[in-house]
């Protein structure tokens, strides 16, 4: 916490950014300085608490309003699609309203082309007016793509116009076998308002535009390419946990493993003191799951499962029925997905016995995800175990559980009936591969490779464990040395096969993979090399790496 210059209240630690507006009030400035850093740090809630802050004390100040019906409206993480009728509903209202007030507000020129510039999206009281809404959405980013032409030493603009292009096709910016701008995407408009202003030093101390630069470069063909970014923003905005944690979007893609897990712990830490003061039961909350899910996520690429346990544990916990049924917004669509990660943790490190105990949710209605996601792990545990009639009865309550989930459950990007799909085809492979149905088996494991690949965009991904390290595991202990190597160099971005976003440099499991058939196929130079990155990646995980997934029995040691 810390006070801030022209207020007494003592409040989050938000860095240094100040964007002057016309008011005698200094603590109107203040709150209005915060809600802007709110809004760049995608805290829309907070956000408007501030500009509404801000205008109790200076009524007049056409920017607050707008920054309310900027932080309420659709958003990167939140699309119009996302709104449930209610919430579209008042959100839009609201909106109408306090642009139509900021109008007769007090604003200079180019404060005046913001307001104009969104009251663009909200052309329609009709929520259910799909059409016009998304025209809304094109218009404004239109209107803020002209705005940034006319002012274009204004970082704000620069940020939000950004902002609107990119909410046009909101993850959805590349095609990423290609590199070229996905059907509809305006991401490349987008950059180049960026890339400009990071030539500047306002544009690179600005978390606005260092927020959105990641967005903007994940799911290119070059993520790397935003590593100056993210190092700039690390830190940036002390007590802003989504901004502490996004560097790790890129961190991942560029096998920076630890890099991000100490990113999302700090997250972690500085939304607990977020809780303390403004509670559990807020949209903030999805935020809060995001950045311990990126620890899950990236622990278990690391190999520490010390870690991924004690994310997951922390998250599951957070979860509580009070949360999860709140109605509007649907968090329980929103958030329930998130519960059963430990299982995952548990599958990644073979701890087949706590599998197999792990209890059933008492609500197995709120909790379907959930539900599904255990009968899932207590099958490919018993399978492992040579528990093969217990293996088949999990798959029988696995589906029943999988057809109650609605389509309207979600884990970010991805439906859990679409990541759980992928769960059908492993739990398929892994039972099949038991009971010596070898072919079958790999026929499943190969579907399950072919339906991780194609989940939507995601980060984390949203099959935690990539189905690779399973098929290469098992081709390696029947000796098929060979297309395992293939398994593993895909894996490991060593080739082209796959995406840059589906690929998942230096990781410890498929090192160790790879390793062994290289040793194994006589190509020693190659062997040499990946040994060396294995030992490095080995040498944080605290298990012993014996093979990329625990489903192989006959592990082979790292020498």
């Amino acid at each position: 916490m810390s006070v801030a210059s022209g207020s007494t209240e003592p409040y989050y630690d938000l860095g240094s950014f100040h964007r002057p507006t016309d008011t005698a009030s200094d603590a109107a400035q203040v709150w209005f300085d915060r809600g802007m850093v709110w809004a760049y740090a995608f805290n829309h809630e907070e956000a408007i608490h501030c500009f509404e802050r801000a205008l109790e004390l200076d009524a007049d100040l056409a920017m607050a309003r707008w920054g309310i019906a900027y932080a309420i409206g659709p958003n990167y993480n939140k699309g119009r699609e996302a709104f449930d009728p209610v919430d579209l509903a008042a959100s839009v209202a609201r909106a109408k309203m306090e642009l139509g007030l900021a109008a007769a507000g007090r604003a200079s020129a180019v404060e005046r082309g913001l307001i104009d510039a969104l009251a663009r999206r909200f052309t329609t009281d009709d929520p259910a007016d799909a059409r016009t809404l998304q025209a809304g959405h094109t218009a404004y980013a239109d209107a803020m793509s002209e705005l940034a032409r006319a002012y274009p030493d204004d970082v704000d603009v620069a940020a939000l116009a950004a902002d609107a292009l990119v909410n046009v096709t909101a993850w959805a910016l590349w095609d990423s076998r290609t590199g070229e701008p996905a059907p509809g995407s305006r991401v490349v408009e987008a950059k180049r308002i960026l890339d400009d202003a990071l030539a500047t030093p306002a544009g690179r101390a600005h978390p606005g535009i260092l927020h959105l630069y990641l967005h903007t470069m994940e799911m290119s063909t070059t993520p790397e390419a935003a590593l100056p970014a993210a190092d700039l923003l690390r830190g940036l905005v002390p007590d802003a946990g989504h901004l502490r944690h996004m560097p790790s979007h890129i961190d991942v893609l560029c096998g920076n493993y630890r890099d991000s897990i100490v990113a999302n712990l700090a997250a972690v830490q500085v939304d607990r003191h977020f809780v303390e003061r403004q509670g559990p039961l807020n949209f903030y909350s999805l935020y809060r799951a995001h950045n311990l899910h990126f620890v899950v996520y990236s622990a278990m690429f690391e190999g520490n499962s010390a870690i991924a346990l004690r994310a997951a544990d922390e998250l599951s916990g957070q979860l509580t029925p009070e949360l999860l049924a709140i109605e509007s917004p649907p968090m329980a669509d929103w958030l329930e997905a998130f519960v059963p990660l430990r299982v995952h943790v548990l599958v990644r490190f073979g701890r087949w016995d706590e599998l197999i105990a792990t209890p059933l949710p008492d609500d197995p209605q709120l909790y379907c995800t959930t539900t599904a996601t255990i009968h899932y792990g207590r099958g490919v545990a018993h399978a492992a175990s040579g528990h093969l009639d217990q293996a088949a009865a999990e798959r029988e309550l696995f589906a029943a559980a999988y057809d109650r989930i609605p389509d309207s459950r979600y884990l970010f990007n991805n439906t859990s009936r679409d990541i759980l799909a992928v769960a059908a085809a492993m739990l398929d492979g892994e039972i099949d591969y038991r009971a010596g149905r070898f072919d079958d088996a790999f026929a499943h494991l190969r579907r399950a490779v072919e339906l991780d690949d194609t989940l939507p965009y995601d980060e984390p991904w949203g099959w935690m464990q990539p189905t690779r390290h399973a098929l290469g595991a098992l081709l390696l202990e029947q000796g098929r040395v060979e297309e395992a190597a293939q398994v593993y160099a895909a894996d490991l971005g060593l080739d082209p096969t796959l995406s840059r976003s589906c690929q998942h440099p230096g990781n410890v499991w498929s090192l160790h993979g790879y390793h062994e058939c290289l040793t194994r196929l006589g190509r020693g130079p190659e062997a040499l090399i990946i040994g060396k990155q294995l030992e490095l990646a080995a040498a944080r995980a605290d298990v012993p790496i014996e093979a990329s997934c625990a489903c192989r029995l006959q592990p082979h040691c790292c020498d």
